[in-house]
């Protein structure tokens, strides 16, 4: 067996960067930019007025002043002719100052009547104008790589980028393993159960940003094993679910060796999740899972996750541990790394977590309630209440 950090960086170590592609804007949220977006102008590409009111000199416009009324300027209505001296030009938010306006008095201090502006309040330089530039340049960037929010997005539009390059998504392939095995919706025997694992897992990756299928359910036999992996073959990724130990039926290893399997490891000194196994299966990552479903899961969170960010060429890809404090005791833990399923609870500074009395790694429902995965390092002594502890938050189980 080898150490958590060492099966994760072995993992990695796989990882080739996907190359990049050129999508429409409205097609790249949650996309990966693989490249640096630069603007095509500044903006705002001109001087224009953050509030509706009046465009005046300031120097000319005190309390208790009284100018002219000449002309409007209106957004998307062209650029305005100059503001002559003497007056206040009536404009409305968006639009370009005229030449000559270095202010703007908002309408609820300026009262209009037979054709001349009254100034309730003192305009200064510079009042309700957004300064050309004021956001950003021509030539400003939007660094890769980052997975790219709904602000992102209204950010690219406003630099003018129409088609940003992200990186290509990753496919997934992912294999059920087992003759108790069926699919949700079909009839089990009396010894068989509904296969959950690759949904739980599917879930997980395309929140990720992967295009993943669902492979048939490869049955308990060599010849079947080896065909459904055969649909895996335009796959980056392959998982396998179940038949990765070291029993009569387990057959991942064997079949996939056969086929070419280089293996990276077998084994990781962890619970749940020991019988994990990783390689590179021709052109595609193998990534063999145990049966176990939160063990399942679990791996999922540390080895695949980060994996798909990798490919997508994310820097830091494995998840940050963060700090929480206990709210009950633990027992001290053997020599496998301990990831226990738990729920966080408020605290000041810090949350409280709260580990689930039963860590059974066939227990589905205490995962579907968990919000975090207590982290106990291999060898760590027995805790008591309120000692420090660290977790690692989940995403998509929950």
């Amino acid at each position: 067996m080898i150490p958590v950090a060492e099966a994760q960086a072995r993992v990695l170590a796989l990882a080739r960067p996907l190359p990049p592609e050129p999508v429409a804007l409205r097609a790249a949220a949650g996309r990966v930019l693989a490249a640096d977006a630069v603007a095509l102008r500044d903006q705002p590409p001109f001087d224009c007025s953050a509030m509706d009111g009046w465009a005046v000199r300031a120097a000319e416009a005190p309390a208790g002043a009284r100018r002219a009324a000449a002309g409007a300027a209106a957004a998307g209505g062209g650029r305005p002719g100059p503001l002559a001296p003497g007056s206040a030009m009536r404009i409305f938010t968006g639009a370009p100052v005229p030449d000559g306006a270095d202010a703007v008095v908002i309408q609820e201090e300026a009262t209009l009547a037979e054709g001349r502006v009254a100034i309730a309040a003192a305009a200064a330089p510079g009042d309700n104008i957004r300064r050309r530039g004021g956001d950003f340049a021509a030539g400003a960037r939007l660094a890769a790589p980052r997975r790219l929010s709904a602000a992102d997005l209204a950010l690219l539009a406003a630099m003018g980028v129409a088609t940003p390059a992200v990186a290509r998504r990753p496919v997934v392939a992912i294999a059920m393993t087992g003759d108790e095995l069926v699919l949700p919706g079909e009839t089990p025997a009396p010894d068989q159960i509904f296969a959950s694992n690759g949904y739980g897992l599917l879930a997980m990756a395309e929140a990720e940003g992967a295009d993943v299928r669902l492979l048939p359910i490869a049955r308990d036999r060599p010849e079947t094993l080896a065909a459904v992996l055969g649909l895996a073959r335009e796959a980056d990724v392959v998982v396998t679910v179940g038949g990765a130990s070291v029993g009569d039926h387990d057959l991942v290893g064997r079949v996939a060796s056969g086929m070419g399997l280089e293996r990276a490891f077998w084994k990781v000194a962890m619970r749940p999740g020991k019988p994990l196994m990783a390689g590179r299966l021709g052109e595609a990552i193998l990534l063999g899972l145990p049966g176990n479903p939160v063990s399942a899961l679990v791996c999922g969170h540390l080895f695949l996750l980060p994996l798909l960010r990798a490919l997508q060429g994310l820097a830091a890809p494995l998840p940050r541990p963060r700090r929480a404090v206990l709210s009950r005791a633990v027992e001290a833990n053997g020599p496998r790394a301990h990831y226990m399923r738990a729920t966080l609870l408020p605290g000041d500074p810090l949350p409280a977590i709260r580990p689930f009395p039963s860590q059974d790694s066939s227990l589905l429902m205490p995962l579907a309630a968990a919000d975090a995965l207590l982290v106990r390092p291999p060898g760590a002594p027995a805790e008591p209440e309120g000692a420090m502890a660290e977790y690692l938050p989940l995403t998509g189980t929950g």
